[in-house]
């Protein structure tokens, strides 16, 4: 038999095993890391790797203070014995230290090597969370075996019952022609293998026993961002790769701002790329253009070895809670689930919740309540658009009415007669209407449409409930209209009044 890790758990094989064998739910098409085991092609850097129940951990050891963690038989010692706002001790094990009896100024990220009574046969593996001065009945030289350089944020998350479950020495891989992503499923095993297939990320101010809301905005565009799953890396730059898919040209809120370590997680607030989701996998300094949205917490390897147009699987923590467009019924599911109280206007389980408050996944978290509007579903209209005949128009339809965001958008009624419907978005000046999918013979009934830029009412949505050969849906000539998708839901049209404001769903197949 042959021995592989797969996302860090050991397994055995039978020699000759294909990559497809070890898991059958992996997505089509999306890549996972290979790291091969050639020792000669590595090099052992002056990090140690420490994987915790509450996250991924990496040092940078000062001195030989930190050798004794690397012993196979410390590990089952090295459970959480108490955690306070300054410090999180791991133990109790012996050693050999003499401690000082004085106390100690500690920085966060600071590892200390202490013990309990002065007693060395109680030591304690430390991790300073906050700056504080204290006799953690370290040796003279303080105690200070390491300072943390990626997952300071695990600090923060570390509870009772967690503990450490594995250190190892940082590998750097001098030919990455032996370390690489694939999707090849075909690829046969190595005895020796490491496997990761997944990011899991944890978002900036979320912790099983404690929410911070100063990053609500920015964590809420990256769970959006994130919610497929996925993450399509459409730049791989030596310290970082970049998911640009929801960036736009406008300017972003300016929230938190870290140091920029490997792992971290970030949104840019400013620029071209501005939305875009970045992955650090080098240390760079913070920056005035980019929030601090999560942090990577398993699998960097992944994120370090993807090239570009790699598709990566992620698993991001929380789960976006955006109840916009499902029953109210599905909504009392989820909060019960998450564990908040939900308040609604009208206690109707069939009723569509069209409103939200708050709006965003950590508000409702911390808060542990949230309060919905919701509307019947005769006033709920459901939609398809066709991203592959109109992408543009899609895109910009979707903006200005919600629905890039959230599962139901709104339209208000603009004019009514005969068999059209025109409806009047909140479509930003200067916003390009380019034209595309032109209607050519005839406008199908229930054909769904946009004004383009060629005339004067560029910008205005309309609906024809009848097929028609000389205008468009929005009563504008061919060249004017462009067709996005259509209407599923056309009997609700027709009760529909003028100024009456019109929820829709987008129905994707």
């Amino acid at each position: 038999m042959a021995t592989i890790h797969l996302n860090g758990v050991r397994m055995e094989i039978a020699p000759g095993a294909l990559l497809s064998s070890i898991f059958s739910d992996h997505p089509q098409g999306c890549a996972v890391a290979i790291i091969r085991p050639a020792t000669q092609e590595q090099t052992r850097t002056a990090n140690l790797g420490i994987t915790t129940t509450a996250g991924d951990i990496t040092i940078e050891v000062a001195g030989q203070g930190a050798a004794f963690l690397e012993s196979a038989a410390i590990i089952e010692s090295l459970a959480l014995h108490w955690v306070d706002r300054y410090v999180a001790a791991f133990g109790p094990f012996p050693s050999g230290i003499r401690p000082l009896r004085k106390p100690r100024l500690y920085e966060r990220g600071d590892v200390i090597l202490g013990c309990g009574g002065y007693e060395p046969q109680r030591s304690y593996l430390l991790f300073a969370k906050n700056r504080h001065s204290a006799d953690h009945g370290a040796d003279e030289t303080g105690g200070i075996i390491g300072r943390i350089v990626s997952g300071k944020g695990v600090l923060d998350r570390f509870t009772h019952g967690d503990r450490i479950t594995k250190v190892e020495p940082v590998i750097s891989w001098a030919d990455t022609s032996r370390s690489f992503t694939t999707t090849d499923m075909g690829l046969v095993l190595e005895d020796g293998m490491q496997v990761v297939t997944s990011l899991e990320i944890v978002a900036q101010g979320y912790a099983q026993d404690r929410i911070t809301t100063e990053a609500a905005g920015s964590v809420e565009h990256m769970l959006l961002a994130l919610q497929s799953g996925k993450f399509t890396v459409r730049r791989a730059a030596s310290t970082h790769i970049l998911d640009p898919h929801l960036a736009g040209e406008e300017d972003v809120e300016k929230e938190v701002r870290r140091p920029r370590r490997e792992g971290t997680v970030t949104m840019r607030n400013a620029g071209k790329s501005a939305g875009g989701i970045y992955i650090y996998r080098a240390d760079v300094p913070s920056s005035p253009a980019h929030n601090t949205v999560g942090q990577v917490v398993r699998g960097i390897e992944l994120a370090k070895l993807a090239k570009e147009n790699d598709v990566l699987i992620v698993h991001v923590r929380p789960l976006r809670i955006d109840l916009l467009g499902r029953p109210l019924a599905t909504a009392k599911e989820i909060a019960a689930s998450a564990g908040f109280n939900l308040k609604a206007d009208k206690d109707d389980n069939d009723r569509i919740i069209v409103s939200q408050e708050p709006g965003t996944t950590l508000d409702v978290l911390n808060e542990k309540s949230v309060m919905v509007t919701t509307a019947p579903t005769e006033r709920v209209i459901d939609i398809e658009l066709d991203d592959s005949a109109a992408p543009h128009s899609c895109e910009v339809f979707r903006k200005f009415t919600g629905l890039k965001e959230h599962e139901a958008g709104m339209m208000p009624v603009f004019f009514k007669f005969d068999d059209v419907v025109l409806f009047k978005p909140a479509i930003a000046s200067g916003a390009k209407i380019i034209p595309e999918n032109l209607p050519q013979d005839e406008v199908p009934a229930a054909a769904l449409a946009i004004t383009n830029d060629s005339r004067k009412g560029a910008g205005l949505v309309g609906v024809r409930l009848s097929a028609n050969k000389e205008f468009g849906p929005t009563s504008e000539p061919f060249e004017g209209t462009n067709i996005i998708g259509h209407v599923i839901d056309t009997q609700k049209l027709r009760k529909v009044k003028e100024r009456e404001t019109v929820y829709i769903r987008e129905v994707k197949r």
